[in-house]
């Protein structure tokens, strides 16, 4: 995951800025003050040029990434959307690229009083066309400020824990993680997926608490809720699922095992089922822990990491070509 590494996204005014501070310069540089215009024009052009390339160039190819970043992505924007804005920030690119050559010939060959017009004129024209992709260099710094606080989800053995809100999901990874746990969080809303670990023989786990997902359509489903089962889909090499018989959660039992069976049908990895908040009721079909107290909790991680044994890396993704 490379999103870490993408640089703030300049608007449009700061990509003038720089390209006319960098011209001025070069303007200063000739004595001659028709030469020294098309130095002008010729340096803003390239500096514009160079600076949206840049831009594009820092965005990692998606397809390169792991399914669940790709999923994120098309989740809170969709990909159509992020290669539309680097699809026109590549435009003003190429148009400042083809366009530099003429506008600089324009300054050269116009007469000494017009020469300053046509710098001028040539640099409006710039103005113009890098403001038009304002809305673009604004969007993409927006998705920019979010990717870089995306969780970095290891390639260890990993630990799903999912459920409906509020019955346990957190406290579990809370009580099996070190006294300090090691977290980190993105929340889109109010909610998000939180990544925590736990050394077993040396080797650390990953444990993933996804936010709650609720027993409906698929199409009803919010961003987070997608995006907790993206986690479940893509990310878990054993799935924790947790049941509160109690309801204190607010969502009745029998919706809770609704959605147990639907996440059964996503996923071919290992799943425990166990009902939380033993100290209030228990299901007999299930194992029994309680997080609030601690009950049972070690018992349960145990039969989680049962399943390491045979885990292996995970290969990776082969590049698609023209692609984000």
């Amino acid at each position: 995951m490379s999103f870490e590494k993408i640089p703030t996204v300049p608007t449009a005014d700061e990509v003038l800025d720089r390209a006319l501070r960098r011209a001025a310069k070069k303007m200063r540089e000739k004595p001659n003050k028709k030469r020294a215009s098309v130095e002008f024009v010729e340096a803003a052009y390239l500096s514009v040029h160079d600076k949206l390339v840049s831009v594009i160039q820092s965005f990692p190819t998606l397809s390169e990434e792991p399914q669940f970043y790709q999923d994120i992505v098309e989740i809170l924007w969709t990909t159509d959307r992020l290669k539309k804005s680097l699809g026109a920030v590549g435009w003003a690119a190429r148009w400042s690229k083809d366009h530099r050559g003429g506008l600089a010939k324009d300054v050269r060959y116009s007469s000494e009083e017009n020469s300053i017009a046509a710098r001028k004129k040539a640099i409006a024209r710039l103005s113009s066309v890098v403001h038009q992709i304002e809305d673009d260099l604004l969007f993409l710094n927006d998705v920019r400020n979010i990717l870089r606080k995306l969780p970095t989800v290891e390639d260890v053995f990993t630990i799903v824990v999912a459920g409906f809100p509020n019955v346990g999901k957190s406290s579990f990874i809370r009580r099996v993680s070190s006294a300090e746990p090691e977290v980190a969080s993105y929340p889109f809303t109010t909610k998000g997926i939180i990544v925590g670990h736990y050394y077993h023989r040396h080797e650390k786990i990953q444990l993933i608490d996804t936010p709650g997902v609720l027993d409906r359509p698929g199409i009803e489903r919010n961003a987070i809720e997608r995006q907790a089962l993206s986690a479940i889909v893509n990310i878990a090499d054993a799935l924790l699922f947790i049941l509160d018989p109690s309801a204190h959660c607010g969502y009745p039992l029998e919706e809770q095992l609704r959605l147990l069976e639907e996440v059964k049908g996503l996923v071919q990895v290992p799943i425990v089922v166990v009902a939380n908040k033993a100290d209030l009721t228990s299901i007999p079909e299930y194992p029994s822990m309680s997080t609030g107290s601690g009950e049972g909790v070690q018992e349960i991680l145990d039969a989680l990491l049962v399943h390491k044994d045979g885990w292996k890396p995970k290969k990776a993704k082969e590049p698609e070509e023209n692609q984000v």
